[in-house]
């Protein structure tokens, strides 16, 4: 497992803590369609009475063909969409019908790692890093070049934190987005295919630094990918067909 230089934890951060025992993220009979909702001839099921708790410090993997519905579930959860029907419950909040304002406030309580690492070309892997703290109003009377230069040690960049994006390696350029993902010390990671573009080595060390982060932080990890050289880092391992979650 990957050890940062100083060999010490990344802090924890206790805000929006749960109750112990209560699910980090909470769906009851969700279902989702495309398309206009009030012409029912002319929307499209996606997801069909999905029932699923993920609790705080698992990793928890899905798997599925293409177009099974995976990313969509995926972005309700993450707060990109409005939940239609049923009950989406994240860090408590539920997301049913939730508002703009909502969404926006859960999304900063989560960290997002997509297959395309979206670096901004003309910062520094420190910047990039920078630019998430910058949208926390609570973060911003803090030295936020040292708590970036922090996090991108603690993912293994120490002698890259100056480095622009083209002059990194695929893995370490996920890396930093790792960092800016885990910067602010989110409850919930999710991740979209994070080791598809990665060779063995890098997309080992890449959920290997997603795993201390779970088992370190509390931190609840929900990753969706076909890579099955990475499926033995989860608590569970959940299967996705047709919109529809399967049973073990």
């Amino acid at each position: 497992m990957f050890q940062d230089s100083q060999n010490q934890s990344f802090p924890h951060n206790s805000d929006n803590e749960l109750i112990s025992g209560e699910s980090i993220i909470s769906i009851r009979n969700l279902n989702h369609y495309f398309g206009q909702l009030e012409h029912l001839e002319l929307r499209k099921q996606v997801l069909f009475d999905i029932n699923l708790d993920i609790a705080k410090g698992e990793i928890v993997i899905m798997t599925g063909p293409s177009g099974s519905g995976k990313t969509t579930l995926l972005s309700l959860m993450g707060g990109l969409r409005t939940a239609q029907e049923g009950s989406l419950k994240i860090l408590g909040r539920e997301m049913y019908n939730a508002s703009k304002q909502k969404l926006v406030e859960v999304r900063r309580q989560i960290g997002f790692i997509f297959q395309s690492h979206n670096l901004m070309t003309f910062l520094t892997a420190k910047q990039n890093v920078r630019m998430a703290i910058e949208l926390h109003d609570r973060m911003l009377d803090l030295d936020m070049d040292a708590k970036a230069t922090q996090i991108l040690e603690y993912v293994g960049l120490k002698d890259r934190v100056d480095y622009y994006s083209d002059s990194l390696s695929g893995g370490q350029k996920q890396r930093v987005a790792i960092a800016r993902a885990l910067v602010m010390q989110p409850q919930i990671v999710l991740a979209d295919e994070p080791t598809a573009a990665l060779d063995k080595k890098s997309g080992r060390d890449v959920v290997e630094i997603m795993q201390k982060l779970a088992k370190e932080q509390g931190c609840a990890i929900l990753l969706v990918t076909h890579d099955n050289r990475i499926l033995d880092i989860a608590d569970r391992i959940i299967y996705m067909e047709d919109g529809k979650l399967q049973k073990n």
